[in-house]
């Protein structure tokens, strides 16, 4: 007889050669299949959710407020899970097309300074709540968000206070990546080495001289975000 089928999540991806990395392996390990789409290559989105468990949009190069025609298609379809109420996880750029999408703003530091390396965060009282958090994340941003109206701020910290947030009960967006990989990271290095002299930016050495410290308690805590979210669907909560 055949297997039951397994439930898809939709994997949003923003270039040629991007990865869900361990948000990937993860899900693929509890059980879901990964329908991955690249709306900036001319994939289309799904009009609905029904058939999936779930959508997680990824971070890119490109700016939240860019006026390229994928941004604005991707920024509107977020109705798609916040209407259907499906579990929606937000990273970087998905989650800065999640602020604009709830009427809220992505914009740069007003002194200028970005977070390009490994940075310290502080859970809320909301977010120790849910879980343990990382004291130090991997960050790699020129821009942040306000914190939509009605959203619940989870971890926050002093140069782009708004870090992680919950918006109704499934809708969720964190600014930084708990997602590379060793590989992925390495990549990221070499390719945004230009970025590391930008106002508060680390150099290439202290982003992977970080990770053989922090790196650990972050992928913790992505494990235990992700049943959080995506729960149900792992078997792990009712």
């Amino acid at each position: 007889m055949p297997g039951k089928a397994r439930a898809k999540i939709l994997v949003v991806l923003h270039q040629e050669h991007s990865s869900a990395g361990r948000v990937g392996h993860v899900l693929i390990e509890n059980g879901f299949d990964l329908d991955i789409r690249r709306p900036p290559l001319g994939d289309n989105l799904p009009e609905t959710l029904v058939g999936h468990a779930g959508a997680v949009v990824f971070g890119g190069p490109m700016s939240a407020n860019d006026h390229d025609e994928f941004v604005r298609r991707e920024t509107d379809w977020l109705t798609v899970p916040l209407k259907e109420n499906r579990p929606f996880l937000g990273i970087c750029l998905g989650a800065q097309m999640l602020v604009n999408h709830l009427g809220g703003k992505v914009e740069g530091h007003g002194d200028g300074l970005v977070e390009i390396g490994w940075y310290p965060i502080k859970a809320t009282e909301e977010g120790r709540k849910l879980m343990h958090w990382p004291e130090m994340v991997y960050q790699f941003h020129r821009e942040g968000f306000s914190l939509p109206k009605d959203a619940v701020l989870l971890a926050s910290s002093d140069t782009y206070p708004n870090q992680a947030f919950r918006y109704g009960d499934n809708a969720w967006g964190i600014q930084f990546h708990a997602e590379l990989t060793r590989v992925m990271m390495q990549r990221w290095v070499v390719r945004g080495a230009e970025r590391f002299v930008l106002p508060g930016a680390q150099p290439g050495r202290d982003h992977l001289g970080g990770r053989l410290i922090w790196d650990m308690h972050l992928k913790r805590w992505l494990d235990e975000f992700l049943v959080e979210i995506f729960g149900r669907g792992m078997g792990v909560r009712e």
